[in-house]
């Protein structure tokens, strides 16, 4: 009977990004996005007990029973990194592995606007990579810290639940914290970092109030903070890091917000029309004085995807514009494109006036 790491074997031979492991079904993996089962015999109950037990030390394991659920990084030999949840599903246990890419891509290889670069080259404020699950956040913000890394002599300090790219010291000194492991939790670890000398320190996730706090007062302090937010655009995550406090509390938060935001990049991925993978498309923030005007008045903050819509000057850019572009360049197809717009209707309009010809 094939095991767990036949199963890894097959991701990475697939040029799959996740694998599914559930009872009664068979192995599934994804591939560009898309689910598909493979060729392996439906798994029982006792294949997938064994299968998460096969990638689970004793202290895995003690936290596993305990609260259900855990998360966890696992090297397996000769394939790479995977990003592991194991999880308890109608009485039976399941898993789903990410697979991690072997090391951090060099910024410039992921085909993203030249504002990234930018905002990566900041030296203090709040930087926040957004986007759904599976829309490559996690391979930005690697490219990302590997810039870094490779241009400034500076102590990054990332803390990650679990560690999923593995940085090695260039012109940086990197220190890597696991959640669980390193540290209790992101905020005790954020407060914390005061108390070791970082210029960048990178949060995995924003996940709560006592985070948003702590990374906010991080940066208003001299640091670059890099983290990122399960938002759709830009203008949901700045509602989203608002919405963490209670109303009484909103006004000073946008306050801080407005001091400290450097930028925003919210992405999703597309499939290429080639069929070779996929392509991002990204919605880009750049802090300006028009902006901050925005996030300080909650009357208006509603307004900050029309002013990104106007500011190409700044290198910001909507959804539907980069899909314009995208689309322009061959890079997806009309149908790719639309399935992925903001809003289907003002992205034919805009195409209209692109002078592209659109088949309805």
């Amino acid at each position: 009977m094939p095991d767990i790491h036949d199963f890894l074997r097959h991701v990475v031979e697939a040029d799959g990004s996740d694998l599914h492991v559930k009872a009664g079904s068979p192995p599934v993996i994804r591939i560009n996005g898309h689910l598909t089962p493979t060729d392996y015999p439906p798994l029982t109950a006792a294949d997938c007990e064994r299968a998460a037990l096969e990638l689970m030390d004793e202290t895995l394991l003690e936290r596993f029973r305990s609260v259900g659920e855990v998360d966890f990084a696992h090297p397996e030999p000769g394939l790479g990194r995977f990003r592991v949840n194991v999880f308890h599903q109608r009485g039976s246990v399941g898993m789903a592995c990410r697979r991690v890419l072997p090391g951090s891509p060099a910024l410039e290889s992921l085909g993203l606007p030249p504002a990234v670069k930018g905002l990566a080259e900041e030296r203090r404020g709040l930087v926040l990579v957004t986007g759904p699950t599976s829309s490559g956040k996690t391979t930005t913000t690697g490219a990302i810290i590997n810039h870094i890394n490779s241009t400034r002599a500076c102590h990054i300090l990332t803390i990650e639940d679990p560690i999923e790219i593995l940085h090695n010291d260039r012109m940086a000194i990197v220190n890597q914290r696991e959640i669980g492991i390193d540290t209790r939790d992101f905020a005790a670890a954020l407060r914390a970092a005061m108390r070791q000398d970082p210029d960048v320190i990178f949060v995995g996730e924003i996940r709560d109030a006592e985070t948003v706090k702590a990374a906010l007062q991080a940066a208003e302090t001299g640091h670059l903070v890099i983290s990122t937010l399960h938002t759709t655009d830009v203008t949901e995550t700045v509602n989203r890091v608002i919405d963490f406090f209670p109303p009484h509390q909103q006004k000073q938060i946008r306050v801080s917000l407005a001091g400290s935001l450097k930028g925003i990049v919210s992405q999703r991925l597309l499939e290429r029309a080639d069929g070779r993978g996929r392509v991002p498309a990204v919605e880009i923030l750049v802090m300006n004085g028009r902006v901050r005007d925005l996030v300080l008045n909650e009357d208006q903050t509603h307004m900050i995807h029309d002013i990104v819509a106007e500011s190409g000057f700044y290198g910001m850019q909507t959804f539907d514009q980069a899909l314009l572009g995208l689309y322009r360049s061959g890079l997806v197809t009309l149908e790719e494109a639309r399935r992925a717009a903001t809003n289907p209707h003002d992205f034919q309009i805009a195409l209209q006036q692109a002078g592209l010809q659109a088949i309805s």
